[in-house]
């Protein structure tokens, strides 16, 4: 499926949930795993707040971009995010969605006014 790169340059981005590990099996409680480098996945939930209509999003980021300093309602900046239509069969029922995901998660700030 197609990936979708979102310009968040002037979104207002606020932490709602504080990293979590992504859980791929909740049987198990084994952990997510990036498919390529193998390193471990979290999720950030966010609100995203762009041109006055807001979004709350689960937001996938790998461990290692995962930075220090994190608030829960504080602005934050996710570079390189990514939005990813996906499509399955769970239980006999068509499920769809997106999916996003992005390099790191760290404290960022209110976007300036624009000057009008």
């Amino acid at each position: 499926m197609r990936v979708i790169r979102i310009d968040a340059s002037s979104a207002t981005i606020l932490l709602t949930e504080a990293p979590a590990p992504k859980v791929r099996d909740r049987q198990t409680g084994e952990i997510a795993k990036d498919a390529v480098s193998g390193e471990a996945l979290m999720t950030v939930g966010v609100v995203f707040i762009d041109e006055g209509e807001s979004s709350l999003l689960q937001v996938t980021i790998p461990e290692s971009g995962v930075t220090e300093g994190l608030t829960v309602g504080a602005p934050v900046s996710l570079p390189g995010l990514l939005a990813r239509p996906w499509e399955s069969v769970f239980n006999g029922q068509q499920r769809h969605g997106i999916a996003f995901r992005a390099t790191a998660v760290a404290p960022g700030a209110f976007p300036a006014e624009q000057a009008g």
